[in-house]
């Protein structure tokens, strides 16, 4: 096996594929990247049995083959090779050698018979603006949990109902959900699909698509073997859905409400970074909305105490709750509008505080699009 390839996109190439892989596999042979020259190019992919990541480049081809070589060694090594184009070839012993201008690398090959075939994704498929996606991706992730207790909620529920694709996360305390436009092409249906998706690989494929045009997102596989699939240009990623089921979490939405209050979104969040800086670590930060004000109230540990108001116009009565103050910060940037909307929801349970939703506001007095939505539990006050 011989070839010559760009430094630049042999580099970028390398980075991608390696992205998705845990820092520490513990087999061996999923920490290598597949490297395949052929007619059609050059073909880079990765693979640890949940997630893989594929591209083909345009290379040189000398002589055609395959070689499996450790993926975060070469994707380092690609990294800070001088400005020069890269030849790599197998030797006689099976040592893989790279060259790239005066620099000499010798790599140890993994063997390519041991690596697991890299998922085929054949099932039904559609088309997301990537932008838009990417977007959607970053305002619903980071509602997801982080603990592995219950692993349907460390996903992202991917929904596709019509012409709209739905994103909805949840960590039992919140919930984030925004909505897209979808593009069945002419399978598109009213019956619904949807898929669960780690929220650590649909980020990843946020970020690599975001600049990417359209993005193709299939569907594919039965059982234990659930895969969907992300591909833009040269690049698909695939990731095994996890199984179990989403809670019913649309359900929490309120219909219609008009008690609610309207903020400018970057003054209540500096607001709320300055006033949490005394509050002890998970503890609520107190709110009062009066007709033209939020005021905010937080007590630590040292006697610390802080407060501070900044201008809102709130419909309805008075309020006073506490909040998460990290929670609510994520979610005032992931509104993505100058204001926001926070709207006080009720509940036949009298015993039970509600939640408030949280939306975009195009201004003071005109509501945005309801594409993002996000609701957030209320913390008791001990005080």
């Amino acid at each position: 096996m011989k070839f010559h390839v760009n430094r630049d996109v042999f580099s970028e190439a390398v980075s991608f594929v390696v992205k998705l892989l845990p820092q520490r596999n513990p087999q061996p042979i999923l920490a290598g990247v597949l490297i395949e020259a052929g007619e059609s190019g050059l073909s880079l992919s990765a693979f640890d049995y949940e997630a893989s990541a594929r591209t083909t480049i345009e290379a040189t081809i000398d002589d055609p083959g395959t070689i499996l070589v450790h993926g975060r060694l070469l994707s380092e090594i690609a990294s800070r090779l001088p400005n020069a184009p890269i030849q790599i070839e197998v030797d006689d012993d099976g040592g893989i050698l790279l060259s790239c201008g005066s620099a000499r690398f010798t790599l140890s090959s993994m063997p390519v018979q041991e690596y697991p075939a890299i998922p085929e994704v054949t099932g039904d498929s559609g088309l997301v603006p990537g932008e838009d996606f990417a977007t959607a991706i970053a305002q619903v992730a980071f509602a997801a949990s982080r603990d592995d207790v219950t692993p349907v909620l460390t996903g992202v529920q991917l929904e596709v109902s019509g012409t709209h694709l739905s994103l909805v996360a949840t960590d039992r305390y919140r919930v984030a959900l925004r909505e897209i436009p979808w593009d069945g092409g002419g399978s598109a249906s009213d019956d619904a699909t949807t898929a669960l998706v780690p929220a650590r690989t649909l980020t990843e494929v946020g970020k690599t698509f975001s600049h990417s045009g359209d993005i193709s997102i299939a569907f594919s596989g039965s059982g234990d073997r659930e895969i969907i699939a992300f591909t833009a240009g040269n690049k698909t990623v695939t990731s095994l859905l996890i199984k179990g089921n989403f809670p019913p979490v649309r359900r929490l939405f309120p219909e219609q409400t008009e008690h609610h209050a309207v903020v400018n979104t970057a003054e209540l969040a500096e607001a709320v970074r300055r006033v949490a800086l005394v509050l002890d670590r998970s503890a609520p930060l107190r709110f009062t909305f009066t007709t033209d004000a939020v005021s905010m109230d937080a007590s630590g540990t040292e006697q610390a105490r802080a407060t501070e108001s900044v201008d809102a116009n709130l419909v309805g009565e008075d309020v006073t709750l506490g909040l998460n103050p990290q929670y609510l910060l994520e979610a005032l940037g992931a509104v993505k509008s100058e204001f926001a909307r926070i709207t006080f929801t009720s509940s036949d349970n009298a015993n039970k505080l509600s939640p408030v939703l949280i939306t975009p506001q195009t201004s003071v007095d005109r509501a945005g699009e309801e594409s993002f939505r996000y609701l957030l539990q209320p913390n008791l006050l001990l005080r």
